[in-house]
């Protein structure tokens, strides 16, 4: 039986008018698409306002309509592990990781390329001997926010404003600070299943992917089913489940670097072996940084970095996931109990605090190839996954 009609719950009958909410979600999804292609947005917030451009797309016009809205000179927001680098003084390991500084450029280096090499530190600048720290904006972590959501590098040039009616004649999009901050889990909790099929797998002949879609018309995620793991739930089970966050190199490639490609090949191989399971594909490259950032961070791991350094060094956090997202799918599926194949305990305590109960834990690990194997002992090591890992 289908698991969705084309009388979608979220679907707005023709002549209704959106939710707040969604108005919201679209104003977030559009300054998005503006940071990406290199166009100003503004963020507003009671008292404040805030004109930003992401450092790695703005270009010359973008530049020049920042400075028509703004009513200083800009300065580039950067997050604190990147400003670290920038400023050659180390950031404490205690400091949030969405903190941020405010580094004030000289005139040369206001333009779009030198914008992008500062943004960047797989990039090569010669820096200015002695950058002169700004005072942080107000909205600056939000507005570095923002740019994770677009899978930027949390990099912006920013210049404060106070005029958002001005803002919005110029064609720039004004975002209301607040709006932002429900984004994440707004988004999570509008999924739902828009298409479904059977799809017979080389280890699994009987498999189901059913895909699922948010409000905001992002990208989608997917779950693989193996036999009749609803069946199961319904009768009170624990289908065994496991949350992959997608992995192009690794899954798609066959790349060395990772576990990702066994993983998800093992994990379907024993959901076949036991009859029944669900895999839920998160739309989550990176550990949440994306695939180009991704890419980034495998230049500064070859210069000597770890996982966690490269992701912190490029201005993301450790793990930037949010599985909301594998919460939300697991109800549409009515899947509240799970037995959770991982070796990650955060992913035991993301999902338990999303309200899915995880009755127990099936390793899953494979052995190191040679290559990963450094990657697979920081995993243990400052990661914290169950791991064995031979010394």
């Amino acid at each position: 039986m289908s698991l969705f009609s084309t009388a979608h719950p979220n679907a707005p009958e023709a002549d209704s008018r959106p939710s707040p909410e969604a108005l919201a979600m679209r104003a977030v999804h559009r300054a998005v698409a503006d940071l990406r292609r290199g166009t100003p947005v503004m963020l507003h917030a009671p008292g404040s306002c805030l004109v930003v451009a992401a450092a790695e797309t703005v270009g010359a016009e973008g530049l020049r309509e920042l400075r028509a809205v703004g009513d200083a000179s800009p300065v580039l927001l950067l997050a604190a592990t990147r400003a670290a680098a920038v400023f050659a003084r180390p950031v404490a390991l205690s400091a949030p990781e969405e903190a941020a500084a405010a580094l004030r450029l000289p005139e040369a280096l206001l333009a779009p390329e030198r914008l992008r090499a500062l943004a960047d530190p797989t990039a090569e600048l010669l820096l200015p001997e002695s950058p002169e720290r700004a005072a942080l904006p107000a909205l600056a972590t939000q507005a570095l926010a923002l740019a994770k959501l677009g899978r930027l590098l949390p990099a912006l040039v920013a210049a404060p404003a106070h005029d958002a009616e001005a803002a919005a004649r110029q064609g720039i999009a004004v975002l209301h600070a607040e709006d932002l901050a429900a984004y994440p889990p707004s988004a999570a909790t509008t999924l739902a299943p828009v298409a479904e099929a059977r799809v017979p797998l080389e280890d699994v002949p009987e498999a189901r992917i059913v895909a699922f879609r948010a409000a905001d018309g992002g990208i989608e995620h997917l779950a693989i089913l193996v036999g009749k793991p609803e069946q199961m739930a319904a009768e009170g089970g624990a289908p065994l489940v496991r949350a992959h966050s997608e992995c192009f190199t690794g899954d798609l490639l066959g790349s060395l670097r990772c576990d990702c490609g066994p993983q998800l090949r093992g994990a379907l191989r024993k959901m076949a072996e036991v009859g029944n399971g669900v895999l839920l594909y998160l739309a989550q490259e990176g550990r949440g940084i994306g695939l180009v950032n991704k890419l980034r961070a495998y230049t500064l791991q070859d210069q000597g970095l770890d996982t966690l350094d490269a992701n912190r060094a490029l201005g993301y956090g450790a793990d930037e996931r949010n599985f909301l997202v594998a919460a939300e799918m697991l109800r549409q599926l009515g899947i509240p109990r799970v037995r959770l194949l991982t070796n990650n305990p955060d992913k035991m305590a993301s999902l338990a605090a999303c309200g899915i109960e995880v009755v127990g834990r099936e390793q899953h690990q494979f052995a190191a190839n040679g290559v990963n194997d450094a990657y697979l002992a920081t995993k243990a090591a400052r990661f914290g996954h169950l791991l064995s890992i031979k010394e």
